[in-house]
This record gives C-alpha cells, sequence and structure tokens, in this order.
C-alpha cells in the first residue's frame, strides 16, 4: 500500500474528528467539514460545499443515528420528514449555489453560521 499523502491524512482526520463531534452534539457536519476545507485546504467555497454534501450521502449518519434510536431518541416521522425536505431542498440550493460568486457564498455561510451561533448562545 503506498504511503498516505498528507491532504489524504488531513481529510481522514477531519473526518473522525467531525464524526466524533456529531455522535456527541449531532453537529451537522458542513459547519466543521466546509470551514476546514476552505481554511487548510485552500479550496474554493463552491468545491468545500461540495465536497462536504459529497462526503455526507448515506451511511454516514446511520451509525450515529441507529445508537440515538437504540435509546429512544430519535423521532423517526420527524427524521422523514425532514429528509424528505433536505433531498428536495439540496436539490434545489445546489443549483441555485453554483450561481453565486464564491466569496459571496463564503460570507453568506459565515453570517448563517455567526447567527446560529449567537442565537445558540444567548439562548435560555
Amino acid at each position: 500500500m503506498a504511503a498516505m499523502a498528507a491532504a489524504d491524512f488531513f481529510y481522514l482526520v477531519v473526518g473522525i474528528v467531525v464524526g466524533v463531534l456529531s455522535g456527541i452534539i449531532g453537529i451537522g457536519g458542513g459547519i466543521l467539514i466546509v470551514p476546514a476545507l476552505v481554511l487548510f485546504m485552500k479550496m474554493s467555497q463552491h468545491r468545500a460545499q461540495g465536497t462536504s454534501l459529497a462526503s455526507l450521502l448515506l451511511p454516514i449518519g446511520l451509525f450515529a443515528a441507529w445508537k440515538y434510536y437504540q435509546a429512544g431518541n430519535v423521532d423517526v416521522r420527524a427524521a422523514a420528514l425532514i429528509a424528505f425536505g433536505f433531498a428536495a431542498g439540496g436539490y434545489f440550493g445546489g443549483m441555485w449555489a453554483q450561481r453565486i460568486d464564491d466569496l459571496l457564498l463564503r460570507k453568506i455561510f459565515a453570517a448563517i453560521l455567526m447567527l446560529v451561533a449567537v442565537r445558540m448562545f444567548f439562548q435560555k
């Protein structure tokens, strides 16, 4: 087996870290994967988002979700409806994102992260 390239090692570590955090606190992979790819691997915002989405295809969440399900902590109906909406919205969002300038897309992404963070921080 050929030696693992530094970039490949980085991608594997990002996957492990995001997987652990996702399993522990349910954080979406995109919140961590996209910034890691943009900041450390110098990917464009579009490429980072596309790579993140591709990496999150089934069965990534299956194993963590199964543990939550076994503990009685999954609303299957809500999850199915969210998944259906996510699939439809993801299709159109992905199509529309291709028409947005890379820098503007990065700023939109950052603004949404900040809004969510501030709201969660100050929520009682």
